[in-house]
């Protein structure tokens, strides 16, 4: 059970909550915020002071004095005009995600939101009540208005929640479990959407599967230098000390640590002076990948203990600001900065497979690794792939967060576009994945060649778990469940 306090969460925490699948509980200090916060937000109903989001209209309609009597209804009527979200939906892992976020942050108790809506959310999670929200509609500010629409829509007993892959009506399942659909009270429908959990969410989810699939890129790598002999001198401690970047020093020292023990691989001057850049720059390349990491890592751990709505309530509501911390500019640059350093692994890796079946570039393997050229292909068309997705990263790595459209009557005249810059990081998450498959199996398959028995105890572990699922290339055959069934060894 996972402890959330609205300051202290941490990615590792995400990971048990959504693979792990760790349940939440509530801090009670932070609920005591909660409260206070919410007792603030009800005073200046009594009052009838014109506060933002409480008595007002929203966005444009900012100037619009709402009455006393129609405050519930104007935050029913913000939800389920909001939900206009259109696509396919996120993940469920995404779903759960935001759900955990956006708790969260309310958590911190400056929204103004009943402990008992937070409680409802916690139930959510612990019993995998997740809701169904489509992937398109947001402009990463005010915050992801469409999708954490769709997400309160279930509170209310509106809207849809995932089951069994199916979509529910979220009626049901809050009849399921005997409980009642929530009545939004002042500002709660704000407090609930008006935040940057969409893309935060999809950015912990693809900071988890990044991370792991650098870790993958490394061992795979290995198994490629051993398929072509390569020259692990490039790997000296001393070389990359000296240039001084802590994240190539790493990725050096692993995979000598991945090649230690290994026949296969030669020194400088054994067959040649030097490898290509594919290979001899493996710490440069990949390191700089896992700064790309470190830096997303940083923002995504702050904006996941973050107050991103508007507006927010301080000094037990003697002090209530509006700004603009639902601005998604710093995750929007985060993921585009995340495209970059993925779609680089992916490039450098089909440049080796291309090394791999090239038989002007392999070392004395077969052309492209087959069993029979010229009667059989073997690998040659597995590089057309690789060479594909990595282009199609190359257009998808444009970055979202340059642009902008003006929203709201010109109100909301800049935007951050930080969800479309999360989701198209998904994807190119998922066609490095394919590529990196791609190279173990022609790895997988050169090693195969030159006798897996000379290779690193660690690769060879690496060599056989793979044999139980694909096996080498002996014989041409439809290599599409090859790749897939690779990647998903790769998800883990």
């Amino acid at each position: 059970m996972i402890e959330l306090t609205g300051s202290s969460l941490r990615l590792s925490q995400m990971q048990e909550i959504l693979y792990g699948k760790s349940g939440v509980s509530l801090n009670k200090e932070a609920l005591e915020r909660v409260n206070k916060s919410r007792a603030a937000v009800e005073k200046i109903v009594r009052e009838d002071r014109t506060v933002y989001g409480i008595n007002t209209g929203f966005g444009k309609f900012s100037d619009v004095k709402i009455d006393e009597k129609d405050t519930k209804a104007l935050q029913l009527h913000l939800i389920r005009s909001h939900s206009c979200g259109v696509g396919e939906a996120f993940p469920e892992t995404v779903s759960r995600a935001m759900v955990v976020l956006r708790l969260n942050a309310l958590l911190k108790g400056f929204s103004g939101i009943r402990s008992e809506v937070l409680e409802r959310f916690a139930y959510m999670v612990n019993h995998h009540i997740h809701p169904v929200i489509p992937q398109q509609g947001s402009l990463g500010a005010s915050g992801d208005l469409a999708p954490l629409s769709h997400l309160a829509l279930v509170l209310l007993g509106e809207g849809f929640v995932w089951k069994d892959g199916l979509h529910v009506p979220s009626a049901d399942v809050w009849a399921n479990h005997g409980m009642s659909p929530i009545v939004l009270e002042a500002k709660e429908g704000l407090a609930l959407i008006n935040g940057t959990q969409a893309m935060t969410a999809q950015g912990v989810v693809n900071y988890l599967e990044a991370e792991s699939l650098a870790y993958d890129s490394e061992w795979i790598a290995a198994m490629t230098m051993e398929a072509l002999h390569g020259i692990t001198d490039a790997f000296h401690p001393s070389i990359h000390e000296a240039r001084g970047y802590p994240e190539q020093v790493d990725v050096a020292a692993r995979m000598l640590d991945w090649l230690e023990g290994s026949q296969l691989t030669t020194i400088q001057g054994e067959k040649r002076v030097q490898d290509a850049y594919s290979i001899r720059c493996i710490p440069q390349v990949h390191g700089a990948s896992w700064q790309v990491l470190g830096y997303v890592k940083e923002k995504l751990e702050i904006e996941m203990n973050a107050a991103t709505d508007n507006p927010l309530i301080f000094d037990d509501g003697d002090t209530v600001v509006s700004g603009g911390n639902f601005h998604g500019q710093p995750i929007a640059f985060a993921m585009d900065f995340l495209k970059l350093g993925v779609a680089e692994l992916a490039s450098i890796s089909e440049r080796r497979i291309e090394r791999l079946v090239n038989p002007h570039l392999n070392e004395g393997l077969p052309p492209f690794l087959s069993p029979e050229p010229g009667l059989q292909s073997g690998a040659m068309i597995l590089q057309y792939s690789a060479a594909s997705l990595v282009s199609e990263n190359k257009t998808l790595a444009h970055p979202a967060s340059v642009d902008s459209i003006p929203s709201s009557g010109n109100q909301e005249d800049h935007v951050s576009m930080g969800t479309i810059g999360a989701r198209h990081a998904h994807a190119i998450i998922k066609n490095a994945r394919h590529v990196l498959a791609i190279e173990a199996l022609c790895a997988l398959t050169g090693c195969h060649i030159r006798g897996a028995e000379q290779m690193a105890p660690k690769t060879r572990d690496k060599f056989a778990q793979l044999g139980e699922i694909v096996g080498p290339i002996e014989e041409d055959r439809i290599f599409t469940p090859d790749i897939e069934k690779i990647a998903r060894f790769l998800v883990g």
